[in-house]
Parts: C-alpha cells; structure tokens; sequence
C-alpha cells in the first residue's frame, strides 16, 4: 500500500502481531461499530426516542462537529507536547475509552428531568454528544500518532493500516447493517452501545501494552503548539491533502447517513400496500427493507476494504492513482443511481452494493496520505510532529462531519421533510431532497477527490523522504 519507492529500512525491530492486532482493533474495533451506529441510527434515535426535530439537531450536531474540529489540532499540540512518563501517545489509551463508556451511557439515556422541556432535551443530547466528540478526538489522534512512532517502514505501515481498514469494515458492517436486531438481543441501545465501549477499553489497554515509542524526537525547548502548526500549515504542498481528507469524510459520510432516510422514506414504501396490510406487516417492513438495504451498503464496503482495495493498490501501485479511480467509477455509478435507483427495489440494492464497492476504499486510501504528510513535514522542517499531522488529519475529517452531520439535515429541512409524519407523509420535495443527498452529493464530492489527487503535491517528494527515513533507520541500528 506504499505511496513510495524507496529501499526499505532494517526490519529486525519489527512490529508484533498483538501490536498489529490491537492498533487493527482499536480505533477500528468496536470503537467503530459505536461510530458507525451513530452515524446511521442517532440522527432518527433522538428524533423518535427523544423527540428532537430534524431542525433542532442540525443546530445540535453542528455545535459539536464545529467544536469536535476545533478540538483535534489542540490535541495534537498536546500529544507532541506533552511527554508522560507512560509515553508521549501510549498514555492517552489508558483512561480515554472509559471516558467513553460513561458517554455512552449517558448519551442513550433519556432521563426523567429533560421530559417536557424542549430545550433541556437539545442541551443534554448537544452536551453528551460534544463529550463522545471529545473522547474520539482523544484516543484517534494517540492511534493514528503511534504508527509512525513504531516504525519507519513503508510496507509494515502500510499493512497496519490495511488491516484495519478491513476490521473498519468487518465492525461497520455489522453496526450499520444488524443494529436494530442488536438492539432487540441486547434490550436497548444503551445496553448496547456500552457493550460496544467496554470491549474497546480491552483494545485500547491492549495497544497501550503491546506499543512503543521507537522513532520520537525530543520537542525543543521554547516551541509553542502554534508554531507546531505553522510548521504544517506553511507548507502549501499539504493543504490539497488536507481538503481531500475533509472530502474523503464528507462522501463516507453521505453514504452511510443518507441511506437509513432512502431505504426508510423512498424504498419502504414502495413496498407496503397500506391497503392489506397492518401495522405491525408495515412495521415489519419498514425494518426489513432498512436491514436489507444497509446490508447491501455495508457488504460492498466490506468487500471494498477487504478485496477490492488490495487489488487497486497492486494494479495501481501508488495510493493517489488507486484512489482517483475508485472515484472515477463511483461517480459512474452514483450518477446511474441517482436517475434510475427508485425504479426497482432489487435493482437498486444491487447497484448500491456495486457503488459501495468501489467507493468505500476513500476511507481507507487517505491514511495513507497521513503517512506521507508527516515524513514530509520531517523531511522539510526536522519536526516530528506526528500528533500534530494526525490531529490535522482529524480536523479535517471533522470539518467533513460537520458537512454531513449539519448539511443532510439541512437539505432535508429545505426540502420539507419531517420524520413525524413517517414513510408515506412526506412530500414529493422531500423525497427528491432523500434522493439528492444519497447519490448526487457524494458523487460531486467524488469528483473534486479526483481532480484534487490528479496533481497530488507530495508524490515528487518521494525520493527524498526514502533517502532520509534509510539514514534514520542505520542511525537507528547503529550503522
């Protein structure tokens, strides 16, 4: 999955499997399947549970994401600060997932004293909301920091980021997909958003036992954090990285959020004959067709991780080419979905699982770009800023939230939906806002994905960076 040609350094220090497997399961373990959940049923969770209106949790979800983005390159700042006698990163896995166990619990609480008052009830869900933001940022920056901390080579980071992107994949797959058949095993979505948290508290203490902190570099005296941003934010070849990190999120983000409202508000009712059936077959349905459907999204991201994602890098051999034709072909294929998927309901499932397949690897390829953003950055500058560049990473990706989370709502909003008025309520506007926002929204991001890698800034940067990572390596070994 290397972005860079280059002689590979001395392997003898290399990684451990449990290191491998942990910093796989993590992140992208069961911390995971708590995102994807909140991705595709939260927004609807707090609407029908809580009785938030689409417009009061667009104002909410966009006060978090501003803040959750504001908050990743001050963490950043702090992991390459700060040096705990635990480790500069290592620290932050011990006590950030049980933060997010607590939220987790609070979050799918509704409690006695919000019950009537429609701002108590916006307060609560926006301030435990922005505590699950902050617990994310907190363990996702340490994660992303102390990959390139363990090792300098190519093919062993890029091998830790592939597998996990498939255990993304795996744990996403069964959130987005199983979450309502989960909810009945487990009793609520409380019970199970908090199994979720404790078998990532495992992962994280396992990460913090089984990782080191290999290739640091002292912090200079004197350097403030906003320098430690100047750094990376002077350099013009990163801002096109920056904004495809931001895009990247915006297209996986429409994917997943917009396709509870289509399956629920486009393709359910083409399904239900209010005529012969009940409410319980219509609510039978309703379910059967989102299961149905998110299985089919979420199974072509599984094999777009798992399969296909290999193929492009091994054909395509540089990440940024792997990653402009994936693009390619999910415009192809959103544009064919956005003007014929409502003409039949397995014709539809079927196209999503193509489009899934070649588009959910956007996610995935841009870690990539992490990687080389900060060897670029030691290579211009003599600053490890690990943290810093990850946190950059986050900021953006957050940005890329803030779009999705607010922006979906938004659109809907605009176009007169209203969740209270079920399937068969909402206007001949709002249906075409669902369509909208599921296919022709990530399609046009694709393309500026793809005209943005066209002339990516660092590729010329390679040789370099492969000259000096070999001289850190012998200095490493003692050469």
């Amino acid at each position: 999955m290397s972005n860079q040609p280059m002689t590979q350094p001395d392997k003898k220090n290399g990684l451990s499997k449990k290191f491998i497997w942990f910093h796989a399961t993590s992140v992208n373990g069961t911390a995971m399947a708590i995102a994807a959940t909140l991705a595709t049923y939260f927004s609807l969770y707090v609407q029908e549970e809580i009785g938030i209106t689409a417009a009061q949790l667009s104002v909410i979800l966009l006060i978090c994401s501003l803040w959750d983005a504001i908050n990743d390159p001050l963490m950043g700042v702090i992991c390459d600060s700060c040096n705990p006698r635990w480790g500069r990163y290592r620290t932050w896995f011990l006590f950030t997932p049980i933060f997010l166990l607590v939220d987790m619990f609070l979050l799918f609480s509704n409690p006695g004293f919000i019950q009537g008052s429609p701002m108590a009830k916006c307060v609560y869900v926006c301030l435990t909301y922005m505590v699950y933001g902050m617990c994310v940022t907190a363990y996702t920056m340490p994660q992303m920091a102390i990959l390139p901390a363990m090792t300098l080579d190519d093919e062993e980071r890029n091998d830790v980021v592939a597998k996990g992107a498939a255990c993304c994949a795996v744990f996403f797959t069964i959130a987005s997909t199983f979450s309502t058949q989960l909810v009945e095993i487990f009793g609520s979505y409380r019970n199970l958003m908090c199994t979720y948290a404790v078998f990532a508290v495992v992962s994280f203490w396992g990460l913090y036992k089984y990782s080191e902190e290999r290739y640091v570099v002292p912090k200079e005296k004197g350097e403030s954090g906003l320098k430690q941003l100047v750094y990376v934010f002077r350099h013009k070849e990163v801002w096109p990285v920056i904004l495809c990190w931001c895009l990247a999120s915006i297209s996986y983000g429409f994917m997943y959020a917009a396709s509870v409202y289509y399956a629920q508000y486009i393709l359910a009712p083409q399904r239900i004959d209010l005529a012969v059936m009940d409410e319980a077959a219509i609510g039978a349905t309703i379910g059967g067709t989102i299961t149905t459907y998110m299985g089919f999204n979420s199974f072509g991201g599984l094999l777009s991780m798992t399969v296909l994602m290999p193929i492009f890098l091994k054909k395509f051999k540089t990440g940024y080419k792997a990653l402009i034709v994936s693009q390619a072909l999910t415009v192809i294929a959103y544009t064919i979905l956005f003007f014929t998927g409502r003409m039949n309901y397995w014709y539809c499932c079927i196209m999503t699982f193509v489009a899934c397949a070649v588009a959910s690897m956007v996610n995935a390829l841009v870690n990539v770009l992490v990687n080389d953003t900060i060897d670029f950055i030691l290579l211009k500058e003599g600053k490890q800023l690990n943290g810093v560049v990850s946190s950059v990473k986050g900021f953006a990706q957050k940005c890329g939230n803030t779009v999705v989370n607010s922006g979906l709502l938004a659109i809907l909003a605009v176009c007169g939906f209203d969740a209270q008025k079920g399937p068969f309520g909402q206007t001949a506007l709002a249906v075409e806002g669902t369509n909208i926002t599921r296919f022709l929204v990530p399609g046009l991001v694709s393309v500026a994905i793809i005209i943005i890698m066209a002339f990516y800034p660092l590729k010329k940067y390679f040789p370099e960076i492969a000259e000096m990572k070999a001289r850190m390596a012998a200095a490493q070994n003692g050469e």
